[in-house]
């Protein structure tokens, strides 16, 4: 490939280093083949040791990858888990009532919607 092959974001918060990845073997005195995963099969698998950073993981700090359900149009469904506040907002000539919801896929997915618009979609939150 020509140019610049980018990983996920481009720009100011484009990442300067991806992986880990296992060093499968060593080539020459300077460089490493390591074996990449199928998304970046079109890079070429051997790097120079320049390239390479030592990768020192915390195993506190490791992730669990969710399980997302993506329909065909790669679209998928956030649900309401719980309501964590509710508020008055005081308008110029009414008052409005809000509620924090907490949404599931994401725990820090946390917005504040309209009660009513809530209460109408998903019921089952206020029985």
């Amino acid at each position: 490939m020509k140019g610049i092959m980018r990983f996920e974001k481009k720009g100011k918060l484009a990442p300067r280093f991806v992986g880990p990845y296992k060093i499968t073997e060593k080539i020459g005195i300077v460089a490493y083949k390591l074996a990449l995963p199928l998304a970046l099969a079109m890079i070429h698998n051997v790097f120079r040791v320049s390239l390479l950073r030592k990768c020192v993981q915390d195993p506190s700090q490791v992730i669990p990858p969710e399980v997302l359900e993506i329909s065909d149009d790669l679209t998928y469904t956030v649900r309401p888990v719980t309501i964590l506040d509710r508020d008055v907002k005081q308008l110029w000539h009414k008052k409005v009532n809000l509620v924090k919801v907490q949404w599931s896929k994401h725990e820090n997915d946390i917005t504040w919607e309209l009660e009513e618009k809530v209460r109408r979609m998903h019921p089952e939150l206020f029985a």
